[in-house]
């Protein structure tokens, strides 16, 4: 039987896609982090992708394959579906270009997002919102562009997209003589990890490239674990750049291959990275681009006396969504929890709780109660910020013994979303 040959992209490929990009995307800085190197007795180096004039490695890929297109296919235009990133590169790609796009997104994409993908096309492109999620907006992207008889700019499933994100494998190791011992790369469609990888294995096969996924969307962790590409029927789209129901079939091949393992990181430590970079490094990312940091303590002790690198691949990061990446970081640290109280409905039945219930270091951040006249006791919502993890069994103990205690919301996600 005749084995399939599968596309891997060679060294002369990535090279010349580097040579296309040449004043279009930047040679990011690879530079050592202090704050996690001391952290992990590891020399860990930061690869910035953040710091591209579209503020991911995305314009790497997106203008690679529209610069390779025929002049016949550049007149007709080009489409894309994107969750903001790849549009973005797309945008840019199109007026540095002048080629026409139409660019689909899905309606959970941050709206930061979506002004930058128009304030980058200008006049050559056109963004239309459909669906809720990537997979929404790609489905309406295929359609129109069959339709219309247009070429499709695939955000990750394309040989020139991944020769272009390949750049950026080149780039560190180009930008270093140590030897790298790891590469923590984030994983959505799996462009940048699919390119990045197979640089890695002509130029310093020893390096092991770890893939890293949100915990809501392990597209291709999953298609790893069954050895096919595997549809997920529901993912969590919080972490927008990376939150893809089935990775490409071009990169789940070569990932297969070249990825030494594939873990997935929980949201909530995603948002506590994201803050940590920002209040002790000053660096700002969107939750993709957190990705790779979030990684290490998952890997502490294989990676300590180790040169590590972290693609930071993005910091298109909108400034609305800071509540939420706070109350989830809050929640993953077990420092955020809700509970529904049992007032008795008497005077002083508050006060009480605040003086005999509440620690000195607990904080009162959500609270919702409704008298009912006609009850002894009336159910409030409470959400309660405590300093320590370990203040939490106290706290349930007492609102038992004073019978306060109604439920804990934390552990009955269903109950939690509809009451919070």
């Amino acid at each position: 039987m005749k084995l399939k040959k599968i596309y891997i992209p060679s060294l002369d490929d990535v090279k010349a896609a580097s040579i296309n990009l040449k004043g279009v995307a930047s040679v990011t800085p690879l530079n050592k982090n202090f704050q996690y190197s001391k952290k992990f007795g590891a020399n860990i180096l930061f690869k910035r992708e953040d710091l591209q004039v579209v503020r991911s490695y995305k314009i790497r890929g997106a203008y690679n394959k529209m610069f390779s297109l025929l002049e016949e296919q550049k007149e007709k235009g080009i489409i894309c579906a994107s969750a903001g990133n790849h549009a973005q590169g797309v945008a840019l790609s199109c007026k540095l270009l002048q080629i026409k796009g139409t660019i689909y997104m899905p309606s959970t994409t941050p709206n930061q997002k979506i002004e930058q993908v128009k304030m980058f096309g200008e006049e050559f492109i056109e963004v239309i919102i459909e669906g809720d999620t990537f997979d929404d907006a790609y489905n309406a992207a295929t359609i129109a562009c069959k339709a219309r008889s247009k070429t499709f700019v695939h955000p990750f499933n394309d040989k020139k997209v991944i020769e272009g994100q390949a750049t950026v494998g080149l780039e560190i190791l180009n930008q270093t003589d140590q030897k790298i011992d790891y590469v923590f790369v984030a994983v959505g469609g799996g462009g940048l990890s699919s390119g990045l990888s197979s640089v890695f294995k002509y130029l310093s096969p020893e390096t092991k490239i770890i893939g890293v996924e949100p915990e809501g969307a392990p597209s291709m962790k999953t298609s790893i674990n069954n050895k096919i590409n595997t549809s997920l029927h529901k993912i969590d789209s919080f972490v927008d750049g990376a939150a893809v129901k089935r990775v490409g079939d071009l990169n789940f091949e070569i990932c297969q291959q070249n990825l030494s393992d594939m873990i997935t990181v929980p949201e909530g430590k995603i948002c506590q990275t994201i803050l940590d970079l920002y209040n002790k490094d000053a660096i700002v990312v969107e939750p993709a681009g957190a990705l790779s940091v979030s990684a290490l303590d998952f890997f502490s002790s294989e990676i300590r006396n180790k040169n590590v690198v972290c693609i930071v691949s993005g910091s298109n990061n909108d400034i609305t969504r800071t509540a939420e990446i706070k109350e989830r970081a809050l929640l993953y640290a077990n420092l955020k929890h809700y509970f529904i109280i049992k007032f008795p409905q008497r005077a002083g039945a508050l006060k009480e709780f605040l003086i005999d219930i509440l620690g000195p270091n607990d904080d009162i951040t959500h609270f919702e109660y409704t008298k009912k006249t006609n009850r002894e006791n009336g159910a409030a919502v409470v959400g309660l910020e405590l300093k320590s993890s370990d203040d939490l069994a106290p706290l349930i103990f007492k609102m038992k013994e004073k019978n306060f205690f109604g439920d804990y919301l934390n552990n009955k996600p269903d109950l939690f979303q509809f009451l919070v």
